[in-house]
């Protein structure tokens, strides 16, 4: 345990603090680390409607183009966060596939043998609006999972 961890980032504080975490553990563990973020799908609704038919290529192009780019950035900040830690680290943007999806999925692809995300520890109505990709992630791994709150 704690030779290859995945360390999943959207950017917030949140996820720099579970990033963090996760450098550590890597650092005392002498781990290997992928650091990751994922994109949600893009879809939209647009439809004729009786109003003749909307093409929404464009659109979506430039949401994923969007969504690239703020990856990038995060990337860009954890790889810079890994390095003065003296950590070499692989990165990674899985685009259109939930987070959840994408972390499961890019654990079990890499062998990682530990997760390490944040959770913003919704309950209630706002867990069941926002859903919980934490909770997901929990439920689905095949490894051991290190939420930080």
């Amino acid at each position: 345990m704690f030779t290859s961890l995945l360390i999943a980032t959207d950017g917030s504080d949140l996820s720099n603090k579970a990033l963090a975490a996760g450098l550590d553990l890597a650092r005392l563990h002498n781990a290997g680390v992928t650091i990751m973020t994922a994109t949600d799908p893009v879809s939209t609704t647009l439809g004729a409607g009786g109003f003749g038919a909307l093409d929404a290529g464009p659109i979506l192009d430039q949401l994923d183009a969007a969504y690239a780019a703020q990856a990038s950035q995060i990337l860009l900040a954890a790889r810079t966060m890994a390095e003065a830690a003296g950590i070499a680290a692989q990165t990674l943007h899985v685009a259109q596939q939930r987070p959840a999806d994408a972390i499961v999925q890019t654990a079990s692809e890499r062998g990682c043998d530990t997760i390490v995300m944040g959770s913003h520890g919704r309950r209630g109505i706002e867990r069941m609006l926002l859903g919980s990709q934490a909770a997901e992630v929990l439920a689905r791994a095949t490894v051991p999972v290190l939420i930080v709150k």
